[in-house]
């Protein structure tokens, strides 16, 4: 498949923030752009979000399609990449977004706060893997991209359930990327520093300071700086990496 010829494009976490910038960035003419989205919390709401995500794309002339898909769930996932592959026949891209936080101190940590990161950010990344892989294999060829974080290198305190799983995320990329590399699949981690999101926005003024003190570039980076390694990573010019951890930080990781 050439660089300019149609491909299907699977993003998790679509909805908002560095998502819908993956999703834009990846838009293409002729190019198939399939978003997951899913908040038990607020269902009307991340409804809303994807369906403004469907009308960006479109207005680049693009396609994209958000469907309510929990990837923790494996019987999920299947479905979701099944009804993907009955569409267009194929997945060329898959980029692993989806992620939450439930922030606190390790001795005052809820099991369940340990449990539903864990499952949404590194089972989810693990599901949706799989199901593509599978497919990808058959092509011998595609790219995978998984969003870490900076503190799946650093740590920070408060939290260690979200640093644990970004922490697998990077150990999954890289070995994933040696199982794949002979089909031709790529595989790499995008380590986002402190990006203003929804998730981010969150944050009190004190912390937000005390971040931007950590930051050499001296401002927080756009959803729009991820995305744009992550096209390149996808595409035709990043095919000779693999197994790789970008950071995208302004400077806050040197390593």
């Amino acid at each position: 498949m050439t660089e300019n010829a149609p491909r299907t494009i699977v993003v998790t976490g679509g909805s908002r923030g560095i998502g819908r910038a993956v999703c834009l960035a990846l838009t293409k003419p002729g190019a198939r752009v399939f978003f997951n989205y899913y908040s038990p919390f607020d269902p009307e709401g991340e409804k809303a979000a994807a369906d403004e995500t469907e009308r960006l794309v479109a207005e680049t002339g693009g396609h994209a399609t958000g469907i309510s898909v929990d990837v923790a769930s494996e019987k999920a996932v299947s479905a979701f990449f099944d009804s993907v592959i009955n569409e267009t026949g194929r997945i060329d891209v898959l980029v692993n977004n989806a992620g939450i936080t439930r922030d606190t101190l390790l001795v005052r940590m809820k099991e369940a706060d340990w449990d539903v990161v864990l499952n949404v950010n590194l089972k989810g990344t693990f599901n949706c893997t799989k199901f593509a892989a599978k497919t990808m294999m058959k092509q011998h060829g595609g790219a995978i991209v998984n969003i870490a974080s900076i503190v799946g290198v650093t740590g920070n305190a408060g939290q260690a359930n979200y640093a644990a799983s970004k922490a697998g995320i990077i150990g999954f990329t890289r070995s994933v990327a040696k199982e794949l590399a002979g089909r031709g699949i790529t595989v790499n981690a995008v380590a986002p520093g402190f990006i203003e999101t929804d998730m981010t926005e969150k944050l009190t003024d004190k912390v937000k300071a005390a971040m931007m003190e950590q930051i050499p570039l001296g401002r927080p980076g756009k959803p729009e700086d991820v995305a744009s390694v992550v096209a390149f990573l996808a595409s035709k010019d990043g095919s000779y990496i693999t197994g790789q951890v970008i950071h995208v930080s302004g400077g806050m990781y040197m390593g």
